[in-house]
């Protein structure tokens, strides 16, 4: 069907002039119909746009909650990490406190037997280096943590695990006085008391009433009771870290081979047993299967 079409005639009164403009309704009708949706289009791309613009919020969104869950979730597990490194911490601080006493007589003993109870450990430093190289990120900011204190705590197994072969060696080390009474005899060379010749005394003596406890000087485990030549009643303690002890001139032993001690049980009682002019305990230390002067180690007195 063909379109309709109108003249529109403009006359001027005072020429007499007609203008007519002659028009077809349906390009007019076609552009302003384009005209009066212009608009409409652009509010339909502003909220598609702000509809996409809104999805897009809501995935940010739920993607910084997935990742600060694992970050919440990592820091948790650093800080109980730090917790458990603080409670060791503390825990080895407690072990490592020793009486000075008793350290003096750690530090005496011979450099072959403190070697026994010494550990090697890995650095910390090799593994802090190289760590920090990777820190590119918060994600690498969180593995550097955990890296450094798993390496903080293994150190800190090294470190427990020297302090606990130290103190293993403080236990073994013969530093207190085997007997309350007084010294007789220091060890080396000497006149014999029974033949007034020169003669090499191997221990000391602590001379006492008949009777009297003799206590052993550190912890063991007894190796042996019984006669022994000039030693009359013996009992000998193992002590570990190549460490010995003798106990000689005993009226009786109040402990059979095997049997573990600690540092001031008593073992026997002061006799006269064997070679000897008196009653007193006969004491010697052994390092190594080396006579040691007990002198160097008797810091702290027999526990009453």
């Amino acid at each position: 069907m063909p379109s309709r079409r109108y003249t529109i005639l403009l006359a001027d009164r005072t020429s007499g002039v007609v203008r007519r403009a002659t028009f077809s309704v349906r390009p007019v009708a076609v552009t302003l119909g384009i005209l009066s949706s212009i608009p409409v289009l652009i509010g339909l791309g502003a909220a598609w746009k702000t509809e996409r613009s809104v999805t897009d919020l809501r995935t940010s969104h739920v993607a910084l909650e997935v990742e600060n869950a694992s970050y919440r979730a990592a820091t948790d597990a650093l800080a109980g990490q730090i917790t458990s490194l603080q409670s060791a911490i503390t825990e080895i601080g407690t072990k490592a406190s020793l009486d000075p006493n008793l350290a003096a007589a750690v530090e005496r003993l011979p450099a072959v037997v403190k070697s026994r109870a010494m550990g090697s450990g890995t650095g910390l430093r090799a593994s802090a280096q190289s760590a920090l190289t990777t820190v590119l990120n918060p994600e690498d900011t969180f593995g550097l943590l955990r890296t450094l204190l798993e390496s903080i705590e293994t150190r800190l197994d090294v470190v427990n695990a020297a302090v606990e072969r130290r103190n293993a060696l403080a236990d073994a080390t013969p530093s207190i006085w085997p007997a309350h009474g007084w010294l007789t005899s220091t060890m080396g060379m000497r006149k014999d008391p029974l033949t007034g010749l020169d003669d090499y005394h191997a221990g000391i003596d602590i001379a006492a009433e008949r009777g009297q406890p003799i206590f052993a000087t550190a912890a063991g485990r007894v190796t042996f009771v019984g006669r022994s030549g000039n030693y009359g009643n013996l009992v000998q303690i193992d002590h570990g870290f190549g460490l010995e002890t003798r106990y000689g001139h005993l009226l009786s032993a109040t402990v059979k081979p095997g049997q573990q001690v600690k540092r001031g049980d008593p073992i026997g009682k002061i006799g006269a047993t064997g070679r000897t002019t008196g009653y007193h305990v006969h004491y010697e230390v052994l390092a190594n299967g080396r006579l040691l002067n007990p002198l160097r180690l008797l810091t702290q007195n027999a526990r009453r």
